[in-house]
């Protein structure tokens, strides 16, 4: 049997820096995987978009689109399955999160911030329209909690309350003195900007992806995905 192609497809993005770190990781992918097809496409924003990526793969490779995304939301339910509907052989898998490894890479990014000496931690999530990838988020913020054996309180950027700026005033007004921002976004890009403007001065964690090499775990949970929708021997 033919191996599938696996094609990752992202938000996208006009950060240049957004960029370079989602294709960083698609390397990092590929390297993981050296003998699968690996393309990097986006749901929007950039090119290739989703049909330029299946175009150019044979008609007759099975694919595998791993969304390069956090949470299942409206590109992961509706976007992807409509973009690759012109293809029999396309199957998708459930998005990046809510995964433990994430967590591990979450709390490496925020570790430079010593949250342990922090009042209060609050986690940045995009948000989302549909509310099962809200809870996708919020779950999350669970598991860091967990982690860090302190409360954390997730903000989000768009669509649904309470707003990152909101629960950090909220901290402040509960007393808390030290706000740590721990990052929940893929890449650099408009979100990353939107949190540290909101933030209003407490310090803010790097975003998953940056301009260093992509975290092993990331790399794995995206290899994993892929493999979930192999057929079984």
């Amino acid at each position: 049997m033919t191996t599938p192609a696996l094609v990752a497809i992202s938000h996208g993005t006009a950060s240049p820096a957004g960029q370079a770190a989602v294709e960083a990781l698609g390397a990092a992918v590929a390297a993981q995987l050296p003998d699968v097809t690996v393309r990097l496409g986006h749901v929007d924003v950039q090119q290739p978009d989703v049909a330029a990526s299946l175009a150019g793969i044979d008609e007759k490779q099975p694919i595998v689109i791993v969304p390069l995304l956090l949470s299942a939301g409206y590109h992961v339910r509706i976007d992807l399955k409509e973009q690759s509907a012109h293809r029999d052989n396309v199957t998708i898998s459930a998005a990046l999160g809510p995964d433990e490894r994430l967590v591990d890479a979450l709390n490496a990014r925020l570790a430079p911030l010593n949250p342990e000496h922090a009042d209060a931690i609050v986690l940045a999530v995009a948000g989302s329209s549909d509310e099962r990838a809200n809870d996708d988020c919020r779950t999350i913020g669970r598991m860091l909690s967990e982690r860090l054996d302190q409360d954390v309180t997730v903000g989000f950027l768009a669509a649904t309350e309470p707003r990152l700026g909101t629960a950090i005033e909220a901290a402040r007004e509960a007393g808390a003195e030290r706000i740590v921002v721990a990052n929940y976004l893929l890449a650099p890009g408009y979100f990353h900007d939107l949190a540290t403007r909101l933030a209003k001065g407490a310090p803010v964690a790097r975003p998953l992806l940056d301009d260093d090499e992509p975290a092993h775990q990331i790399v794995a949970v995206v290899a994993d995905r892929y493999r979930s929708m192999l057929p079984l021997d």
